[in-house]
């Protein structure tokens, strides 16, 4: 395998600067450019040079055994002098020792998926960490990275394995009395494991939503106050504000941490009649995204009753409450009032339901899970049709097994595995 090199910290001007090594010829990299190979137990200060003994920088030399590296290869990385002259000086050094290449997007990754530092899920985790903005997307990778997932998949793995077993005992004896009847057992290994699925699935959605965002849509009449609400929420001149009815014809985002939850504000145009083309179908699109979202804030002069369906937990406001004052819940985004109070009951309302967010946060861990939850039924209705089905029943349990092999890597990922590491920077 090649020995790769990259900067695994942020591109540009810093304070310091990493750059990586893994691989068969780490070792003889860090030989080439500091003279020798630190002790991997110290991390210790090197004078690096390049081929003709020039002076680059002086860096901190981190060391790798084998097995004991982010990628489980031999491994070093130089943390140097943070700006972009020192950090093309030891690129070039490092591309001139034999051996060498630059990695590949996501190639460290990778190597530690092959080496079996990481699973499948992990991976998808690191992706996400790296990605996260706010505190429960923090969290919810760092649950994933940690390997709950792939923990929770070994375990069913295990149950179903011993399942497996079990029926195909009574198979390779069928023409000899079985002492016990392992029906029962069979059966409450597989409900077992139906029952966990069907938490997983039901999570799936929610946890998909803490890692794109939660869309929560602004609704309301013309002029009544959306734009001026939403630039009160932002903190700042996001939608341009006029007494002009129909002023915003587009759908206006503005993504934000609120209370840790990451949220896209929809500013939409204002719902009414009309025979203006344009404005008909800012309209139109406003309702579409009003049914994708999340949840809703409409906006209603007092007395006015909502041109839009009001669901469950869709938050009713009078607007222009510094004008207006009404009964209920009001608010102002040109004054703040209430606004602080509608900030609490959106973000509780999404806490709420990030509360069931399960383990796995992608469509392909659901169209796994999916895939052996089906099995696993097929394999308990074929039980119940009695012993000529057995060997049935036990293919579809190992069916179930290689559906959710393929949640954590084991099998049948090739197909997303450039997807997934395209999406990572060099260093990683």
């Amino acid at each position: 395998m090649d020995t790769i090199y990259a900067m695994s910290s942020a591109q540009g001007k810093a304070g310091v600067s990493v750059i990586r090594v893994s691989g068969p010829d780490a070792h003889a990299s860090c030989r080439a450019l500091c003279g020798d190979v630190p002790d991997a137990r110290i991390a210790s200060v090197r004078v690096l040079r390049d081929k003709d003994g020039v002076h680059l920088d002086q860096a901190l030399v981190l060391v790798f055994e084998h097995g004991r590296s982010f990628t489980g290869e031999e491994s070093v990385e130089f943390q140097v002098h943070g700006s972009i002259a020192v950090v093309s000086a030891v690129m070039r050094a490092l591309s001139d020792v034999k051996g060498l290449r630059p990695a590949e997007p996501g190639e460290f990754t990778r190597r530690a998926l092959e080496n079996g530092q990481l699973d499948m899920t992990q991976v998808e985790g690191l992706a996400d960490l790296i990605d996260a903005e706010t505190e429960a997307q923090r969290k919810q990778a760092l649950r994933v990275l940690s390997g709950d997932l792939g923990g929770q998949a070994e375990r069913w793995r295990k149950d179903l394995i011993r399942a497996a077993a079990l029926l195909e005992a009574t198979i390779d004896f069928a023409d000899e009395e079985v002492p016990v009847d392992v029906s029962p057992e069979v059966k409450i290994l597989i409900s077992g494991v139906l029952k966990d699925l069907d938490a997983e699935i039901a999570g799936v959605g929610i946890a998909e939503r803490i890692r794109s965002g939660f869309e929560v849509a602004i609704l309301g009449a013309p002029n009544v106050g959306k734009s001026t609400l939403l630039n009160a929420l932002a903190g700042r001149e996001a939608a341009i504000t006029s007494d002009i009815a129909g002023t915003t014809r587009d759908v206006i985002e503005v993504r934000m941490d609120l209370q840790g939850l990451p949220v896209t504000f929809l500013d939409t145009a204002g719902l009414r009649e009309t025979d203006d083309r344009i404005e008909a179908m800012g309209i139109d699109l406003a309702l579409k995204r009003a049914e994708l979202a999340d949840l809703r804030v409409v906006l209603l002069e007092a007395g006015e009753v909502s041109p839009f369906p009001i669901g469950a937990e869709d938050i009713v406001a009078t607007a222009k409450a510094d004008v207006n004052p009404g009964e209920g819940f009001c608010v102002s985004g040109l004054t703040g009032a209430g606004v602080s109070e509608l900030i609490g009951k959106i973000g509780e309302i999404l806490r709420t339901r990030a509360a069931n967010a399960g383990l796995a946060t992608r469509e392909r861990h659901r169209s796994a899970m999916m895939r052996g939850r089906e099995s696993l039924t097929s394999a308990l209705s074929l039980m119940d049709d009695g012993e000529l089905t057995t060997d049935l029943a036990a293919e579809e349990l190992r069916s179930a097994v290689r559906g959710l092999d393929s949640l954590v890597g084991r099998i049948d990922v090739e197909n997303v595995l450039d997807e997934i590491f395209s999406s990572f920077c060099l260093g990683k």
